[in-house]
């Protein structure tokens, strides 16, 4: 999947005149691509047109509009689009009440490396978690995550025709699979791949 490059952006007015219907548009794209695992975890995966959209909303909202501003906002998050052989998601730890989601932060330490996929029978894949910087501490994990599932060419053959995804969580605090993935998600990520 291409990366996007600056002549990929609407300048700050033409989005401000589009923003309600891109937006619409966007979320709809989204909704085929979060993926609940369990009550307090979600997959939201990434792609060019979600990338480009938290890119333009970034440069809405920080006023952003020189170009060595843009270019930091592009090298930030065009890492998070998937290069055709992997999937990328954001992953985040989901507690409403601030008390709860501190105490539980520090129950699940680690839980980002128990995250998995896995197409059909093959061996699960394990993600490769904040490349960009570490997100936990010895106390607690973030409850944000960026991760990269590393996909080999057998697997992707086998999605494109029409293999099960699964995916689940296997930590000693937090235990939940889903199998299989439904058919509209696993169609939006089989799109991600080349």
């Amino acid at each position: 999947m291409d990366k996007l490059l600056r002549s990929d952006l609407l300048p700050l007015e033409k989005y401000d005149e589009v923003r309600k219907d891109h937006r619409a548009k966007t979320m709809r794209h989204k909704r085929d691509r979060h993926l609940s695992v369990g009550p307090n975890a979600t997959l939201y995966f990434e792609d060019r047109v979600t990338i480009q959209y938290q890119i333009q909303e970034m440069l809405r909202v920080e006023k952003i509009f020189d170009v060595e501003g843009i270019e930091q906002e592009l090298a930030t998050y065009n890492p998070l689009i998937p290069d055709g052989a992997n999937l990328k998601a954001t992953f985040m730890i989901e507690f409403e009440d601030v008390d709860i989601r501190k105490q539980r932060l520090s129950e699940l330490l680690g839980i980002e490396s128990c995250m998995w996929m896995q197409v059909a029978e093959f061996d699960r894949v394990a993600p490769i978690c904040n490349e960009d910087l570490e997100r936990s501490t010895d106390e607690k994990t973030s409850s944000v995550h960026f991760m990269r599932f590393e996909l080999t060419n057998e697997m992707i053959q086998a999605l494109k025709e029409d293999a099960n995804l699964s995916a689940g969580i296997d930590h000693r605090k937090y235990h939940y699979t889903v199998s299989p993935i439904a058919e509209n998600i696993r169609q939006s990520l089989v799109d991600d791949l080349d």
